[in-house]
């Protein structure tokens, strides 16, 4: 086995580590929530508040963060961003007030926004380095990472601990917990972007008709940029959709029993996660373009049977509408990596282009629950969830020649699409 295939084993068990411990700091800081709810009695408008504030946050430091790694390169990001993430839980554990808890919870989001693109960019480079897709196994590794956070802060409950004391001491260690994946990371002479020279708005060092073209993430055009951006968008608020309304629709729209109602997201949930974490060989045999599509065809028809599952008796209803929720999962579950590796393919620096394609996805999964509750206050819960089917069509209109564009440029000639990977590095 050649060193650059031993380098990029190693720095894909690097970048698992790092997705399941970001995994693990939201799942942990999610599942305490109720906890610190009851400590500051925040009431449902200041802890929506709070959550829009960390949102806010990530959202504001993700631009920074790609502008941070196009100039130092994203492992070195990574190995300040990872521990710093972690210890940004002291700042809700530890809060003595809400007005506090606010200020605190903007610190919080930008430390998972600029862990959130530093991680991400080192993906893109990790699967440049291996020949081939590996990017949707990371984030299965992610949704492993929340779960675990989870089941850890129930189990400390049921055991009469403090969840804010687990918030504490998950700050000590999970900062130390990145450090052995960081070490694993790709080194610096594969990550660290080339000098360049910007004179007259055209960079040195890349293909004179790119800068031209007014891009703004490195050899992309503004153009492709927006039009992932656009199916980052539809993705994330069709998922965010699922996320926040799946358990709704079962309890109040198909009269479900309450104790069955939330089984509606876990499939969703499960789906999703089990696609993510076998989604990479998918990819490599049908290619990116006909993913996308396919994508974008089987969360449509998850969301068609979701709208029609009321027209229907008992029981087929609640299986017609859990199968929806199924096929929604296993269609959104490609639509992030899919996007993301597409960056990486059109080669040069990823991590402006890359920032800005996920706060085009984060501003959908943070506008649509509350777009989606107006619509449902004024009309009804089917009629908010028709968006979600809709957009769900845009992921396939907009990523479909935006990622045919993207391989057809020059630098997506070394791409995982495009070129086989080394025998060595094959698993």
């Amino acid at each position: 086995m050649n060193k650059s295939a031993i380098v990029a084993r190693r720095a894909r068990v690097g970048v698992f580590g790092f997705f399941f411990l970001a995994g693990l700091v939201m799942g942990l800081w999610a599942a305490g929530l109720p906890s610190l709810n009851d400590r500051l009695d925040l009431g449902p408008a200041l802890l929506g508040r709070v959550l829009l504030l960390i949102s806010a946050g990530a959202l504001a430091s993700m631009l920074l963060a790609g502008r941070l790694v196009d100039r130092w390169g994203s492992r070195r990001l990574c190995w300040i961003a990872g521990p710093l993430s972690g210890v940004a839980l002291l700042g809700p554990a530890l809060a003595p007030s809400a007005w506090v808890l606010m200020v605190l919870a903007v610190v919080f989001g930008m430390g998972l926004g600029v862990m959130e693109i530093a991680m991400n960019a080192h993906s893109v480079e990790v699967e440049r380095c291996y020949g081939r897709p590996v990017i949707s196994a990371f984030h299965g590794t992610w949704s492993l990472g929340g779960a675990a956070g989870g089941g850890i802060t129930s189990l400390v409950l049921q055991a009469g601990l403090d969840a804010q004391g687990l918030l504490v001491v998950a700050a000590i260690v999970v900062p130390f917990l990145y450090l052995p994946a960081a070490r694993l990371l790709l080194p610096d002479a594969y990550t660290s972007p080339a000098p360049q020279k910007e004179a007259d708005g055209v960079d040195e060092g890349r293909p004179a008709e790119a800068a031209a073209g007014g891009s703004g993430g490195g050899s992309l055009k503004w153009g492709l940029i927006a039009l992932l951006g656009v199916a980052a968008f539809a993705g994330h608020l069709s998922e965010g959709a699922a996320i926040d309304w799946a358990a709704l629709h079962a309890r109040m729209v198909l009269e479900t029993d309450p104790a069955l109602a939330p089984l509606a997201y876990t499939i969703f949930s499960i789906a999703m996660t089990t696609v993510r974490l076998l989604g990479d060989p998918i990819r490599a045999r049908l290619g990116s373009v006909l993913t996308i599509r396919l994508a974008g065809v089987l969360a449509t028809a998850g969301y068609v049977l979701v709208l029609v599952s009321p027209l229907l008796g008992d029981p087929m209803r609640v299986v017609c509408a859990w199968t929806g929720w199924a096929l929604a999962g296993v269609g959104l579950a490609t639509v992030v990596p899919v996007l993301f590796s597409a960056v990486g393919a059109a080669g040069g620096r990823v991590g402006r282009a890359l920032a800005m394609v996920t706060a085009f996805g984060y501003t959908g999964l943070l506008l649509g629950p509350a777009v989606l509750g107006f619509v449902a206050e004024a009309a009804s819960l089917p009629v908010a969830l028709i968006i979600p089917a809709v957009l769900a069509v845009v992921v396939t209109a907009a990523g479909s020649p935006a990622i045919r564009a993207l391989l057809a440029l020059p630098a997506a000639a070394s791409s995982p699409e495009t070129s086989p990977a080394p025998a060595s590095v094959r698993d």
